[in-house]
């Protein structure tokens, strides 16, 4: 499970007006193509993993975008 209070999970710098980019970007490419964008998100996390943040980060980052994948948003989760 992913804390809600990494940098993981909804950075400062993605969230600087009323909507997230992450749901923008959702909405604007819809269910199944966003699908395909979260899934393009866990390979380029999983491939560079420990190249450019430690190796934790990008492998919670790659589970982030595996469950946004799998219809689940961890944003969400309690």
């Amino acid at each position: 499970m992913i804390k809600n209070d990494t940098p993981i999970v909804s950075p400062p710098h993605y969230n600087t007006g009323p909507v997230e980019c992450i749901d923008a970007i959702s909405s604007f490419l819809g269910k199944e193509a966003f699908a395909s964008y979260c899934l393009g998100q866990v390979i380029k996390y999983v491939w560079r993993a420990g190249k450019k943040d430690c190796y934790s980060t990008d492998l919670g980052k790659a589970q982030f975008y595996l469950s946004l994948a799998m219809g689940d948003d961890p944003r969400k989760s309690t």
